[in-house]
């Protein structure tokens, strides 16, 4: 009964937004913004309930970068950096990017009750979204007491 308490936890920590990553060959090409647009007008699909998912390593070409994200943010589809922490971080570009979202890899989910500094990085990036006023998803959560350490220091979704 326990497990399905926990289950039904992490069902409701899931929202229902359409997540796509994005590669770095994909967010270059420049009708990136009309084939967005274009797909939304086609399907249907409400532009908050698509989360585009971009990686550290789109920030090679800063001003295209933030130029792009911004014409695809006012569309109105959710922005979110996935597996932050594992490239070349700059917090920096945390308040330049138009993003809701920081994804922390599941690298430092899996070991967080076996490394204390995982356990610290995990709770500074919580924090420091929250502050940025954005959403953290935590990824590869696989057992209960990642769950509840992920819930305690408030994640918001995994």
């Amino acid at each position: 009964m326990q497990n399905q308490n926990h289950l039904l936890e992490l069902a409701t920590f899931i929202e229902g937004v359409m997540s796509v990553n994005l590669s770095p060959r994909q967010f270059t090409k420049v009708s990136l913004v009309q084939t967005i647009e274009r797909i939304l007008e086609e399907t249907g699909l409400e532009p908050h309930l698509l989360e585009l998912e971009i990686t550290e390593s789109l920030t090679v070409n800063i001003d295209q970068t933030i130029t792009t994200l911004h014409e695809l943010k006012s569309l109105g589809v959710k922005m979110s950096i996935d597996d932050y922490g594992t490239g070349f971080s700059s917090i920096n570009y945390l308040k330049q990017f138009p993003v809701d979202t920081l994804k922390m890899d599941q690298s430092f989910v899996q070991e967080l009750s076996d490394d204390t500094s995982d356990a610290t990085i995990v709770k500074t990036i919580i924090l420091m979204a929250h502050n940025l006023k954005l959403n953290v998803v935590a990824e590869g959560i696989e057992t209960n007491e990642q769950l509840v350490f992920l819930q305690k220091h408030l994640c918001n979704e995994g």
